[in-house]
């Protein structure tokens, strides 16, 4: 038989953020998997050429274009296949049912079939990408252990790839050894049999996430007509392939083309999951999958809202034309894009005028923020999209976000940003490195945080809450508009398919630059939401970061539940959080208050200069061991990559503290003393109890109605305030100025007849700046002891000045009290409440 010519136009496929390209087109895998068959005259697990060019002939009017086969195949078959347009996923059979990490013949037999296989394939275009193992007993994983088994498996890909260079590995996963994460496959494959449709879309939204910024493909999925019903099948099918594509993934494989299936040296009569019998003749299922796969990978959408991509840019020259050429290209029917020039200076306004289906703005410099609100003013559609001028937008960008924002039920939604491929060494030592866009998810599906680089929401809820802060100029937006959407009861979104390519800073001195912006929006966004923030000022998210950088070092070990006897059909990996204390070592407060103070002392006291030297070691270790656990792109891998990425580490932290603590000390709110009034005045001499006030009520009022009016009084006049969030012993913190707070407390007591008593209760809290500045004081002052060398009883009276500090914090208090009395005393009379007056005590109880 003779081998009709390849097409000069069949290319491999390269992965390509969440999906796979030839050439200058996206790739989808539909296909089917294939054998084994009855062995034909060369004892091959493969049909003849004749009847395997039939077969060919009815995939490709499947609408099929990748088969998956469980051999490595003949020459023949790889040309026919390429002939007819067909890409092979071929998995490498070898003896996985065998303790093979026990063995070395065992492992040297599995790696010389990969390496045999992949040599025989080298450099064909009919190879979509080697599978170096198909689903590992569970058993013999937890056997020779899950890290063993990961390192293995990534030894194999690279023994593949040396026999085949520039191909694509993977290993055929499925839920029973989910917890297998090897580090150099190219993308995950995973076997999924779920036949309801929630389980099956949950399960692929939790592998998506296991996938981050890999390809996901659903290597097999079926039913059996015989046990189930050829109905039953087709059914589920038509949902499967829907909900997978949807869902983001790169592609599916039907299991199986034929219900013909040899096994272990004969035929399986009672199996029926082809979808054309074993005479080769399609069943209804067939026609199913074909209908699907026609319509894959872009199902129609419910509706087709307009979309307005809103697209700020300051001094945007370099890397705006990509970006502006990336969104011409968009594959979604109904979409604008608004382009607003923050007051730039280079060329950015020559390179906008250039795309004329844009629609254009300029304006002063502004920031960031009013930017953005610019942008919305203008659009008219009813979803706003956001990107960034450094950004890409992949072309099914808009198609991916609008789907999931309308098939969830959200107020925004946001995705991936990846590193583009093309970017630099230094770019990708930037992405592994701390404090990058990322985003934070609670579950597989919600988002706490979705990065402005790439989200999307409804011009309605934008508008609820009054769109961006102006306030936000350089950064920090993002992360106040998705709180204070939270705070008003809507939820985020996160759609894995709707990823853009973010360039990162090229430089080392960028790179500060951006942490600097950073801390200075921590700094804004720790006056406006003090409930997300820690008592040094760090973000405490209640859901878990995920990106190129973990947040911290993974000092525990990964736990896997496997099941009674390692049984589970879902054995499931569960890491423990990323330890933040480790990472204090490296931060600006641990360098000033432990570091700088043993380095003073070791002048003097020179047995201080070990301690000092050790301290500093310990810093410089946790940031060598983060670095040494950053995930870098291996094509972008230099021999000085890491130690670049640990001094990031090292200088980040100090960077952003630094602009941070600056921030909120020039940001603080005004001082209670330039908020007195003549009622607070009144209380300076006053024998009133200012610490607990008690209201009554002859007809009961709603304790929670009465903290909205309080709240509300708090809104109106700007003060910072903390509402909390279920896990505090007090319902509002207040602060009114970096050195004083106070914590309020309420409870209702019934009374007969209807009436109520409402009691308020208000306790000191030491903010973060009172904190730091008595500690610095103390530090100093021992430094200072200790140069002195204490030889002179009068220079341990400096340690007295300290009690000249909490008297001073305690007048704050004060005054803090006697504002925070009135203003409850305003809310209870607008409530209708009558206070009932207690005889003069201290102040306000301690904390």
């Amino acid at each position: 038989m003779s081998t009709p010519a390849t097409p000069a136009s069949f290319s491999r496929p390269v992965a390509d953020g969440k999906f796979f390209r030839a050439g200058e087109q996206k790739f989808y895998p539909k296909g089917v998997t294939y054998g084994p068959l009855t062995p034909g005259a060369g004892q091959e697990p493969f049909a003849s050429p004749e009847q395997t060019a039939r077969d060919f002939e009815l995939i490709r009017q499947l609408g099929a274009n990748l088969l998956r086969v469980y051999h490595a195949p003949p020459r023949w078959f790889l040309d026919l296949a390429a002939a007819s347009q067909l890409r092979l996923l071929i998995d490498i059979p070898w003896n996985k049912h065998l303790c093979f990490l026990d063995s070395p013949a065992a492992q040297d037999q599995a790696r010389q079939a990969v390496r045999r296989a992949a040599a025989n394939s080298a450099a064909h275009p009919a190879v979509f990408a080697y599978s170096v193992v198909n689903e590992l007993p569970p058993d013999i994983v937890r056997w020779s252990g899950a890290r063993a088994v990961e390192d293995f498996l990534d030894e194999l890909a690279d023994a593949a790839k040396n026999a085949d260079p520039g191909c694509l590995c993977t290993f055929a996963n499925y839920p029973p050894t989910e917890f297998l994460h090897p580090s150099n496959m190219d993308f995950l494959c995973f076997n999924v049999f779920l036949h309801q449709p929630r389980p099956f879309e949950n399960y692929l939204a939790r592998l998506q996430t296991m996938a981050g910024s890999k390809p996901l493909l659903l290597g097999e999925t079926g039913l059996d007509s015989l046990r189930e019903g050829e109905a039953q099948k087709c059914e589920m099918l038509a949902w499967q392939i829907e909900l997978a594509f949807r869902g983001g993934l790169a592609g599916v494989l039907v299991y199986s083309f034929t219900d013909e299936w040899h096994k272990d040296g004969r035929q399986v009569p009672d199996w029926h999951f082809g979808l054309t019998t074993r005479e080769r003749q399609p069943k209804e299922s067939f026609a199913v999958v074909r209908q699907q796969f026609q319509a894959a990978p872009r199902f129609p959408l419910p509706r087709r809202p307009r979309i307005s991509v809103v697209l700020a840019c300051f001094n945007a020259a370099r890397t705006l034309p990509p970006c502006l050429d990336s969104l011409t290209r968009l594959n979604y029917p109904d979409y604008e894009v608004v382009v607003v020039d923050d007051g730039s200076t280079d060329d950015t306004p020559q390179i906008v005028s250039q795309y004329n289906g844009f629609q254009r703005i300029r304006q002063e410099h502004l920031g960031l923020s009013a930017a953005r609100n610019a942008g919305i003013a203008a659009s008219t559609g009813e979803i706003v999209a956001f990107t960034d001028a450094d950004c890409r937008a992949d072309e099914d960008w808009l198609y991916y976000l609008a789907g999931d924002l309308l098939r969830g039920a959200f107020a925004g939604i946001g995705g991936h940003n990846f590193l583009p491929q093309d970017d630099s060494p230094v770019a990708a030592a930037v992405m592994a490195s701390p404090g990058g866009p990322a985003h934070v998810m609670l579950t597989d599906r919600l988002a706490e945080h979705i990065p402005g680089c790439n989200m999307a929401f409804y011009k309605w809820a934008l508008a609820e809450i009054g769109c961006f802060d102006p306030m936000f100029d350089k950064a920090g937006d993002d992360v106040d508009l998705c709180w204070r959407l939270q705070q008003r009861g809507w939820q985020i979104g996160f759609s894995p398919g709707g990823f853009v390519w973010h360039c990162r800073r090229s430089t080392v001195a960028a790179y500060l630059e951006q942490q600097r912006g950073y801390g200075e929006a921590e700094a804004m966004l720790a006056r406006r939401h003090p409930e997300y923030f820690n008592s040094f000022g760090g973000g405490v998210w209640r859901g878990r970061i995920y990106g190129a950088a973990a947040p911290g070092l993974a000092v525990r070990r990964p736990v896997i539940y496997r099941g009674l006897f390692a049984t589970g059909f879902f054995q499931s990996l569960y890491r423990a959080a990323p330890a933040g204390l480790p990472m204090l070592c490296s931060s600006l407060e641990y360098h000033l208050l432990v570091n700088l103070p043993l380095l003073v002392l070791s002048v003097p006291f020179h047995w201080f200069l070990p301690l000092a030297a050790a301290s500093l070691g310990l810093s410089i270790g946790v940031c060598v061991a983060a670095a040494a656990q950053a995930r870098l792109p291996r094509n972008q891998v230099r021999w000085w990559s890491r130690p670049l990425v640990a001094l990031l580490f090292f200088l980040q932290p100090l960077q952003r503290g630094w602009a941070r603590y600056r921030g909120r000390l020039r940001l603080g709110p005004a001082q209670p003393r330039s908020l007195e009034t003549l009622e607070s005045l009144s209380l300076q001499d006053s024998d009133r109890e200012l610490g607990q006030a008690q209201y009554w009520s002859n007809a009961g009022v709603d304790r929670l109605e009465f903290l909205a009016r309080i709240l509300a009084r708090l809104e109106k006049r700007r003060w910072q305030f903390r509402v909390d969030a279920g896990w505090s012993d007090f319902d509002v913190e207040i602060f009114g100025s970096r050195w004083a707070a106070l914590q309020l407390a309420t409870a209702a007591e019934p009374h007969p007849g209807g009436k109520q008593m409402l009691r308020c209760r208000l306790r000191s809290a030491w903010p973060l700046a009172s904190r730091a500045a008595f500690f610095v004081l103390l530090g100093l002052e021992l430094v200072v002891i200790g140069l002195l060398r204490g030889g002179r009883p009068w220079i341990w009276s400096l340690l007295l000045t300290l009690l000249a500090f909490p008297w001073w914090l305690r007048r704050e208090q004060r005054a803090l009290l006697r504002l925070v009395a009135v203003l409850l005393d305003q809310a209870a009379a607008e409530s209708g409440l009558a206070k009932i007056s207690l005889p003069k005590e201290p102040g306000p109880v301690g904390h």
